[in-house]
């Protein structure tokens, strides 16, 4: 990937001067450098803030998101919250939440506004007036991801939640014969919540959405 290929990247840095780019071995780019964010949320305070961070941008990107790392230690697994991946890397939601996010302008300055800036803004928040994260705080790791695809789903339980992340992962002709998990008694192909899994398979390939779902159902 290279910086012109990359779209909303010249936007980016326009917005972002303290953050520069470099390529990597693989073909992905790195964004490196201070990020001066000022953002607000409906009812609550206007935030400006800076924190340093690393952005690494798979080649595969969109279907694959960027990696960000906040390198001054500012941003503490206690206050997180525990929102941090093992490797230090900011947890920002569930794969596909994010996904769905960026769909409809799948580019690098879409994932900021979307995904990197509401988290920078609830972490600041927090650090300025205490209390919790905002945004509906997920639980740690899996048990959260998996609530949150129960939600993105509208479904009941679990056990219905790994039917459909199952036929997520299937080809639609294949899925399409399976039963519905909704509960409705018919063919997924006879029901409407075939549609909720068909806009999931137009945002990313069947072998993606198997990747990023089979672990949490």
């Amino acid at each position: 990937m290279g910086t012109k290929k990359l779209k909303g990247l010249e936007e980016f840095l326009e917005n972002y001067p303290g953050m520069s780019v470099m390529p990597l071995i693989d073909g992905g780019l790195c964004l490196r450098g201070k990020f001066k964010f000022r953002a607000t949320v409906p009812g609550g305070d206007e935030i400006e803030d800076i924190y340093r961070l690393e952005i690494v941008i798979p080649v595969s990107f969109p279907n694959d998101l960027p990696s960000v790392k906040e390198t001054d230690g500012k941003i503490t697994d206690e206050i997180a919250n525990g929102h941090l991946f093992s490797d230090g890397s900011l947890c920002l939601g569930s794969p596909l939440r994010l996904l769905k996010l960026i769909n409809d302008n799948p580019n690098l300055n879409n994932f900021v506004n979307k995904c990197l800036v509401p988290y920078l803004y609830a972490i600041s928040n927090k650090i300025r007036n205490g209390g919790g994260l905002l945004f509906g705080e997920l639980d740690h790791g899996n048990p959260g991801i998996t609530d949150d695809y129960i939600r993105l789903f509208g479904l009941k339980d679990h056990l219905r939640l790994a039917q459909t992340l199952q036929l997520l992962g299937l080809k639609k002709r294949i899925a399409n014969k399976k039963p519905c998990p909704c509960g409705c008694g018919q063919r997924l192909g006879k029901c409407g919540f075939k549609n909720i899994l068909n806009d999931f398979r137009k945002m990313a390939p069947v072998s993606w959405l198997k990747a990023h779902t089979l672990p949490f159902g």
